[in-house]
């Protein structure tokens, strides 16, 4: 079907489904889906990382805007997506409900070691005045040792031209996170 255009609302009753088809072979890929009565509410993850015995995971375009939950007893590792095009825009939120064990860390990684950075505005959560920093020279960004539950970082993919990408990274935590 060619390109419509409506001048009055759209009507269905089965819901609609955007897709994006691959010109190379034809797979056809659902961007988004809405269904009878779309759901605008925050996608919350409550398991990829949410166990106790820690985890290591890539995320996907597919998962932007998602919340994730953090239990950080054992160690996490989250990996970004694979470096692309298509990355640029997606963002993501974790948030720590379990403290970072005293000797492990929960990392949050680019892909391309050395070619992507994080542009990160780390705050420390305190009782007293804040003292942000600011930090652009890294790949990984860290929850370090003994990170004390309310924890949260915010992920944005603001430049991804396939080869390097450049992440906007927010943090609130006590101790600060680091980015190396």
């Amino acid at each position: 079907m060619g390109t419509t255009t409506f001048s009055g609302a759209v009507r269905s009753e089965n819901g609609f489904t955007v897709i994006s088809k691959a010109a190379s072979t034809g797979v056809e890929t659902t961007e988004s889906d809405y269904g009878t009565r779309p759901n605008f509410r925050v996608s919350v993850d409550n398991s990829t990382f949410a166990g106790a015995g820690g985890a290591t995971d890539t995320l996907t375009v597919q998962e932007s805007g998602t919340t994730f939950i953090v239990n950080g007893t054992a160690a996490n590792v989250v990996n970004m997506p694979a470096l692309s095009t298509a990355n640029v825009g997606v963002q993501y939120h974790f948030f720590l409900t379990t403290a970072v064990g005293g000797s492990v860390t929960t990392t949050f990684v680019l892909p391309g070691s050395g070619v992507s950075n994080f542009f990160g505005a780390l705050e420390l959560m305190g009782g007293s005045a804040a003292n942000p920093a600011s930090d652009v020279a890294g790949d990984t960004l860290t929850w370090v040792n003994s990170t004390e539950v309310n924890a949260r970082v915010s992920l944005t993919c603001m430049t991804d031209d396939g080869t390097n990408s450049t992440w906007k990274a927010e943090s609130l935590s006590t101790p600060i996170a680091t980015i190396a």
